[in-house]
């Protein structure tokens, strides 16, 4: 998939396509909303994203809160001059997910020039917070 060519009028089902030979297809996390500083997307449960005990792994969270946040912050530069590098990300776990899809919603909190803020709440399909998540994203300029 060439990210260079990512904005906000790209397709989901291109989105996802794009990604689904990746970890981030692996875990099994979809992206179901692009917006202008808000993405959200889901995963479900499945023996590739939870622990052994059949729980929703916390580590597929923040995967899932870096992948929308990451994404997020991609659709908001212009890719072919800038390139989104995540800088730091920090997640408490709330609750436990043992069946079904853990949804989140990834929204921009400060979006600067260099550095992009994101929050990530992450719920079960009953609307009971999973995981809160902080991500950072560094802007810089794409070396060719």
């Amino acid at each position: 998939m060439d990210l260079s060519l990512l904005d906000l009028n790209t397709p989901l089902q291109i989105i996802n396509q794009g990604m689904k030979e990746s970890l981030i297809g692996n875990l099994g996390i979809e992206v179901t909303l692009t917006g202008d500083g808000v993405v959200e997307g889901f995963l479900l449960l499945s023996e590739k994203n939870s622990r052994p005990d059949g729980i929703l792994h916390g580590g597929a969270n923040l995967a899932m809160a870096e992948t929308l946040a990451g994404l997020g912050s991609m659709l908001l530069v212009n890719l072919k001059e800038f390139d989104v590098l995540g800088t730091q990300v920090s997640g408490n776990h709330t609750g436990v997910l043992m069946q079904g899809k853990a949804l989140a919603e990834a929204k921009i909190i400060h979006q600067g020039n260099k550095t992009h803020i994101w929050n990530v709440d992450v719920k079960n399909e009953e609307g009971r917070l999973i995981s809160t998540v902080r991500v950072t994203n560094m802007i810089v300029k794409r070396n060719d």
